[in-house]
């Protein structure tokens, strides 16, 4: 989701959107800060009507990118950056409600529906997680936008899934060469953290929840010198051109977010290429990325009304169908369109759609079984402990670096160059998966 190219043209196409914007009513103007390729960029068009019609009032969107939280949130906290509406990830969002950077969000919409209760109780639930001062809940300042699990995307060609059922087997010198590790300090951290301690996690001594709040030195150590002991299995550290590389068989297992892995299985399937997913048995991290309002918006109304409008399931849907990650809006609609009894086995999703689904034909990477999803647990923001982390991880990184590493690198920017490919591939996608659903309703209406 973070894409160079993408980046770029959205930095030009915001210097004439500042500009424009100055000349503007700035009240009718709505300033969005996302992640690239992280929307159906249809939806904004359709929003400003959609706010016409439920306000009478008219608003004009200024949709820009950012590929980093800590720069999103830099020019927020430091530079005071009036955006409305923002999509930062679970352990920003802790920062900037301990920070008090975040407005509550108003759900009073008037006429209009609070499409905002569509969010999966398990989603409020990991809100309810998020620390804030005293007196406050999270779930007042944010609303869920998309969720998902970390694990190991696998080629099925040369690994069996029983060979990544443990985080332990990033020491086989079988993936000596073919392993790509994401460089996301946090992410790895806290999933390998949970291996390091799976003893004192069966005993009892210790849970998931509580580790997830430790970065002592001793848990550092640890986690250091684990990640150190398989070193030379690690062809490259990637944000984001590993999936693209599974595609071409460049690695055989790549540490990945679950919705990264969705995209690459979808697009290696299209060539040949077998790709699965899956999370080891000692536990990893659900994630999320949620809508906030920062302190200093201006057009605070239309930000809450965009927030809602895009808790509307249909439009739930359309963000799926663009970008392959899963929404956080749970129900009967999102269920039906997600439902396919001939391409998957079933899973148990009552945890995400509530009694009655714990038997539902669901793609297991979007919608992981509830066994897995018990196993997962939230990260947290590591406050001080930050720096400790990130020496850390510099070490380890330092370590590790070689000249094919930096080879990978200048490959992937390379790709990253290209990056108007994906947006129309997704497009397709997503017409090409509305008109399998119809053959599908055709062909059973038929046989009715």
């Amino acid at each position: 989701m973070k894409r160079l190219s993408a980046i770029i043209l959205s930095a030009v196409l915001a210097l004439f959107c500042l500009v424009s914007c100055e000349k503007n009513d700035r009240e009718h103007t709505l300033k969005v800060y996302n992640w690239a390729d992280y929307i159906d960029e249809d939806l904004l068009d359709e929003f400003e009507e959609w706010y016409e019609e439920q306000t009478g009032e008219k608003v004009k969107v200024i949709y820009q990118l950012f590929d980093i939280n800590e720069v999103m949130l830099s020019k927020i906290e430091m530079g005071h950056d009036d955006y409305d509406v923002v999509c930062p990830s679970d352990y920003i969002i802790e920062r900037m409600m301990r920070k008090d950077l975040l407005l509550p969000i108003d759900r009073n919409f008037g006429d209009t529906p609070d499409y905002t209760v569509n969010v999966a109780p398990f989603i409020h639930d990991l809100f309810d997680k998020i620390i804030c001062s005293e007196g406050r809940n999270a779930n007042d300042y944010a609303v869920g936008y998309m969720w998902g699990t970390t694990g190991f995307l696998f080629n099925t060609r040369f690994v069996d899934r029983e060979e990544l059922s443990s985080w332990g087997s990033l020491q086989n010198p079988k993936f000596a060469g073919m392993l790509f590790m994401k460089d996301a300090f946090r992410d790895i951290y806290s999933a390998l953290l949970q291996y390091c301690r799976y003893e004192d996690i069966c005993n009892g001594t210790v849970t998931r929840d509580s580790l997830m709040l430790d970065a002592s030195d001793e848990s550092i150590a640890l986690v250091e010198d684990f990640l150190k002991s398989f070193k030379d299995n690690v062809s490259g550290w990637e944000a984001d051109f590993g999936k693209e590389q599974m595609t071409k068989e460049k690695a055989w297992v790549n540490m990945s977010w679950s919705g990264d892995a969705e995209w690459s299985i979808e697009e290696a399937a299209e060539v040949g290429v077998p790709l699965d997913y899956v999370v080891p048995n000692e536990g990893s991290n659900v994630w999320f990325d949620g809508w906030v309002i920062p302190k200093y918006a201006v057009n605070v109304k239309a930000a809450s009304y965009f927030i809602n409008f895009m808790c509307m399931p249909e439009n739930a849907v359309r963000n799926m169908d663009v970008i392959g990650y899963v929404s956080t809006i749970g129900g009967d609609y999102i269920l039906d369109e997600m439902q396919d009894e001939e391409e998957y086995e079933a899973v148990d999703a009552s945890y995400f759609f509530g009694e009655g689904a714990d038997s539902v034909f669901l793609n297991p990477v979007m919608y992981p079984d509830k066994a897995v999803v018990d196993r997962c647990t939230l990260m947290h923001d590591s406050g001080d402990r930050t720096e400790a982390l990130l020496a850390m991880w510099s070490r380890v990184k330092g370590d590790n670096a070689t000249s094919f590493t930096y080879i990978i690198i200048i490959a992937a920017v390379s790709l990253l160059l290209a990056g108007g490919i994906r947006k129309r591939v997704l497009r397709a996608r997503k017409k090409n998966r509305s008109n399998r659903k119809k053959y599908n309703e055709n062909k059973r209406y038929l046989y009715n």
